[in-house]
């Protein structure tokens, strides 16, 4: 059922929306409309023509379905020729309403403002519960009923905005240069008096329609010859393969192996995407059917249906709806002739952009792609099997977060705390599980507990940062790869030409030399020093400074300065600090654009500012998971990478899928100037966040901090031989608190540090 949570009376006046409509699509007619030239090279459809996108209910991923704004959204981020798909319903009245179900409650607020209206019908033979727009006339559904968002896990901020029912001439009316019908039950329509055949003859007398599709063969067999086949075309819809088709009994799966018969009447199929890549019962891909050759081989066109950034599909594609696609049209093998979507954006950019790309095609951006703990979104972080399948999905740089085992070797790995990427916890060393309030709020397990040959026992675990949306990461592969020393990290990139870079970060610095006597920064410079001569260039990453005011004294690399907490500027004094030990900065996503409940509020000046004094920005954490990423993004990483990019102009991107980053570098629509199409355009932030009524707008937040001098200045690294023994043994007990600085874990004035330290040892000397 469709949410509503205020009532009618409450919400926003039809003009107030107008008005509000209008300012948003002037925001989105800054990019301008023209597409990139869609090449008909190589394209293996029936017509040899690039495939078809076609906007199911507009763009009904992000505004209700069948809404006018979710049309005209299609109609302004997709290709020229996007199709505009109508969900054909009939009124009491014989009007043509559009609604993608047609139990009305599962799009409209019917359920609220008719309340006693529900009714029992059989629909296919199944006793069906529900509102159904053969009890209403069309004035009393313009009248009173409303659109609203029926998909519970997408937002439901615009439902105050009144959106009006929408006729099938409503449609039309906005000039799309193709609209497609599908009617999904005739039969219905028919058990109550009402003709579809009849509406839809009529209304193709008027206007131009040019697909018509219906899952059953009684009704495209009753207007196949009353049609003009020149100007529509009549689609067969595929239901799942066990349902079975009412007029001839048979299954959909059996008439799929049945095509030539299809094509008596029908010049393309509908099918869901299953059909033609099947899934197995753990989500990944079996080898893909021969459907599409024979219904290309029968003269058939075909149409794939069920595409949603926002549910997930199979873990073959990472998460990447763009992967997705291009599997259905640019595999070698063969291409659909057209997707349905609930985003249309995502297709138009996949075909358009990202088909027929080789994989030696020449960079259309100098963007910096760096890897979070290697390909750790497909692969357990920080393992040789991450760090390869990073360097084969195209990173710049690849990244060793160094983490101090027992016996002083440094390696790679994304936490200091063991729980967090392995399976240590299950292994004979749980019970070294302690709590050290300076690393973490809770219990854990920590690397310097450990020799690094008892590391090297250790089973790698896949991260799982979004477990509790129930989305998990290639689990097929979850405990692969071994895990590498700093040493192996560095003779990996040194033996990789493809790389410009590695990116060693520290961490705990502090903390490791002082409690641990296990000088990081120390064991770092004597690994790169005996690593020798590396062709890609060496960064150091840290939160602290301190960090790197000591690799700026002892070595030439390329310092990187990483912001530990979301920021809306910096003052002047901080960047020119910054300066004097860092060549490059690393934000956070929000300190670019900030957002308030996953819509973007504007845009800061971080970005430019830093820039400007001469530092690098990269910018953290590009993830493909959906719920990683702002609504404005339209829930496909491809456009908050661009956005990022193209919008903010960032040096480099941080990611945990960096194929998704490295094959945007790659596509053809970048670097176009005024002719970039729109479906490769930055978002414009703040313009969904105008659409939501006062009533549903999220409450306010506080700004984010400016940057300060005291964030970022620290004292000098304690040196090993001065540092205390850890008052406690790993396994155990808990440990005191070392000074902290905010929000950094660096104590900021070295006299504090001094201070305390001298009364501690002055009341030892009285006590004795």
């Amino acid at each position: 059922m469709s949410r509503r949570r205020d009532s009618p009376a409450a919400m926003t006046s039809p003009r107030a929306f107008n008005s509000l409509m209008i300012e948003f699509l002037l925001l989105l007619s800054v990019v301008t409309l023209v597409s990139a030239q869609r090449s008909t090279s190589r394209w293996q459809t029936l017509s040899g023509k690039p495939p078809l996108v076609v906007a199911r209910g507009g763009f009904s991923g992000i505004f209700p379905d069948s809404s006018s704004i979710a049309y005209q959204l299609a109609l302004l981020t997709s290709v020229p020729d996007v199709i505009l798909l109508c969900d054909v319903q009939l009124t009491k009245d014989g009007i043509g309403i559009c609604a993608p179900d047609l139990r009305l409650e599962n799009s409209t607020d019917i359920n609220l403002v008719f309340e006693n209206k529900r009714q029992t019908y059989l629909v296919n033979g199944v006793p069906t519960q529900g509102w159904f727009s053969v009890d209403f006339t069309f004035n009393d559904l313009v009248s009173s009923v409303v659109y609203t968002q029926g998909v519970y896990s997408r937002s439901n901020k615009f439902d105050g905005n009144l959106f009006p029912i929408q006729t099938v001439e409503n449609v039309t009316a906005l000039k799309p240069l193709g609209t497609w019908l599908n009617v999904q039950h005739d039969a219905f329509f028919t058990q109550h008096n009402l003709s579809m055949r009849k509406y839809i003859l009529a209304l193709s007398r008027k206007v131009i329609i040019n697909y018509i599709s219906s899952p059953e063969l009684a009704f495209l067999g009753s207007i196949a010859a009353r049609v003009n086949t020149n100007v529509t075309k009549l689609v067969f819809r595929f239901l799942e393969p066990d349902d079975f088709e009412p007029l001839t009994n048979q299954t959909y799966g059996s008439l799929s192996k049945n095509l030539t018969f299809i094509k008596t009447f029908a010049s393309g199929i509908l099918i869901p995407k299953d059909y033609i890549w099947p899934v197995d019962p753990t989500s990944y891909l079996q080898s893909h059917t021969s459907v599409v050759l024979d219904a290309h081989k029968a003269g058939l066109e075909v149409f794939a249906s069920e595409f949603y950034n926002d549910v997930p599909f199979s873990f073959n594609y990472s998460y990447d709806p763009v992967s997705e696609y291009l599997s259905f049209i640019d595999n070698g093998d063969f291409s659909v002739d057209g997707v349905l979507s609930d985003f249309p954006i995502t297709p138009s950019a996949a075909i358009v952009c990202f088909s027929h790309i080789g994989k030696n095609a020449s960079k259309q951006s100098n963007v910096l792609v760096i890897s979070k703990n290697g390909a750790s979104g497909d692969y357990p972080g920080c393992t040789d099997k991450a760090y390869q399948n990073a360097i084969l999905d195209g990173a710049d740089v690849i990244d060793c977060p160094v983490q101090m085992s027992k016996d002083g070797i440094p390696f790679c790995l994304g936490s200091i705390n063991l729980i967090d990427s392995t399976t240590v916890a299950q292994s004979p060393y749980s019970n070294l599980s302690e709590i050290i309030p300076e690393l973490s709020g809770g219990s854990g397990i920590y690397t310097f507990s450990l020799t690094w040959n008892q590391i090297q026992t250790l089973t790698p675990a896949i991260a799982s940062p979004y477990a509790k949306y129930e989305l998990s990461r290639n689990p097929k592969f979850r405990n692969d790869g071994k895990f590498l020393s700093l040493s192996d990290f560095l003779a990996l990139a040194k033996n990789t030409s493809s790389l410009s870079g590695v990116l060693i970060s520290i961490e705990n610095a502090f903390y490791l030399i002082e409690k641990q006597k296990l000088p990081v920064t120390d064991a770092v410079l004597e690994a790169l020093s005996k690593a020798g001569q590396i062709a890609t260039e060496v960064m150091i990453q840290s939160t602290n400074s301190s960090v790197l005011m000591k690799f700026k004294e002892k070595s030439n690399f390329k310092r990187v300065y990483k912001v530990d907490e979301n920021i809306r500027d910096a003052l002047d004094a901080t960047i020119k600090d910054i300066k004097t030990f860092a060549d490059s900065v690393v934000i956070s996503k929000s300190s670019v654009y900030p957002d308030n409940a996953l819509f973007l509020t504007g845009v800061t000046n971080v970005v430019p500012r830093l820039s400007s004094a001469g530092l690098a920005v990269y910018v953290e954490t590009f993830s493909n998971e959906f719920v990683s990423q702002a609504w404005d993004f339209f829930s496909d990483a491809n456009v908050e990478v661009n956005s990022y990019v193209m919008g903010a102009n960032v040096s480099g991107v941080i990611t945990d899928f960096p194929r998704t980053s490295a094959r945007y570098k790659k596509n053809r629509c970048l670097n176009l100037g005024n002719s970039t199409p729109p479906y490769m355009a930055s978002v414009q932030p703040g313009s969904l966040m105008q659409l939501i009524t006062r009533e549903n707008l999220p409450p306010a937040e506080a700004p984010n901090p400016v940057l300060t001098e005291n964030d970022v200045t620290e004292s000098p690294l304690p040196s090993v031989v001065a540092a205390r023994v850890p008052s406690s043994s790993p396994g155990g007990g808990t440990t005191q608190a070392a000074p902290r600085g905010a929000p950094n874990r660096q104590p900021k004035i070295a006299a504090c540090f001094f201070l305390t330290n001298l009364a501690i040892l002055l009341t030892v000397f009285l006590l004795l």
